[in-house]
């Protein structure tokens, strides 16, 4: 209207609020995406290779960078409390916890199996291999919970001596801890702290969170597939997102279709646009009552 009247200080008064209201429109959507019970939580990830050998080993830890790289562009505070490096080279398992509003929230859009296709390093005729890498996220829901209750006659404790760097404390006194929940066969394990007992209490926030994890993915069809009484299967088929490095650079997210040619850029941890995309994904999902219901 302002135009059809060439009243340009209407125009310029209008475009002058319209970043204050995307602003707002942006607040009200991940208000949406992210309402779950748990969202605001601090997180705890974990990430396991798979089926590739050492291309698995060395891709997990390549998703552990990528993953600590988003987080530092954040301003989100991590710190690694299991790490169990590889034979050879990568890692056999990882898990870190992630400190920051809605860290919870916006890291479960990763939970899933990542595949990586690119040109083995460690292959001397240079052939395409691919590895497969799974990551779980959980909520840290602290050292009491109530909302996942665990029973010490339901535990299985065992003590070692931790590996790698820590010193010749860390590595002579039995302080690392591994917890195995029976009913379910979950393991989780922590040796970051020389002290048993703060280990004992970090693996127990990890043992939580992902028996609150799998209560919620067995809520929830659309994830329940993908997950095991202790981990996914991680091979080929069971991908939720596929990085290409070789014959050419792609990105693609199998859940929301959404990829991006930039695969350097998402390894260096640029994955707000994926991670979005799942988030408003699921949340349209959860919004729309069932085809059944409103027949």
């Amino acid at each position: 209207m302002a135009l059809a009247e060439n009243d340009q200080s209407i125009v310029n008064d209008v475009a002058s609020q319209l970043p204050a209201l995307e602003k707002r429109v942006r607040e009200l959507e991940l208000s949406r995406m992210l309402s779950g019970e748990q969202d605001r939580s601090d997180a705890i990830v974990s990430i396991s290779p798979g089926a590739g050998g050492i291309d698995a080993q060395d891709w997990a830890e390549m998703l552990m960078r990528m993953y600590l790289r988003w987080c530092e562009r954040k301003g989100f505070k991590t710190e690694i409390i299991n790490l169990q490096p590889g034979d050879d080279a990568g890692i056999k398992d990882v898990a870190f916890t992630v400190s920051g509003p809605y860290a919870y929230g916006f890291l479960r859009a990763e939970n899933g199996v990542h595949r990586l296709i690119r040109i083995s390093p460690f292959d001397s005729n240079a052939r395409r291999h691919t590895g497969f890498a799974a990551v779980l996220v959980t909520p840290d829901l602290g050292e009491t919970s109530d909302v996942v209750e665990i029973k010490p006659e339901d535990l299985k404790v065992d003590t070692y001596r931790s590996g790698g760097a820590g010193g010749q404390h860390i590595n002579k006194t039995e302080s690392a801890i591994r917890l195995t929940h029976l009913p379910t066969g979950i393991v989780v394990a922590c040796q970051s702290e020389r002290s048993q007992h703060k280990n004992r209490s970090t693996a127990m926030k990890m043992l939580a969170g992902r028996l609150f994890e799998k209560a919620r993915q067995e809520r929830e069809a659309a994830f329940a597939k993908n997950y095991t009484s202790n981990q996914m299967a991680i091979s080929f088929g069971s991908q939720v997102r596929s990085y290409t490095l070789q014959p050419y650079t792609l990105v693609k997210d199998e859940r929301t279709e959404h990829k991006v040619s930039n695969a350097q850029g998402v390894l260096d941890g640029d994955l707000d646009e994926f991670i979005e995309a799942y988030l408003l994904k699921a949340a349209g999902e959860r919004d729309t009552p069932d085809k059944k219901e409103t027949n």
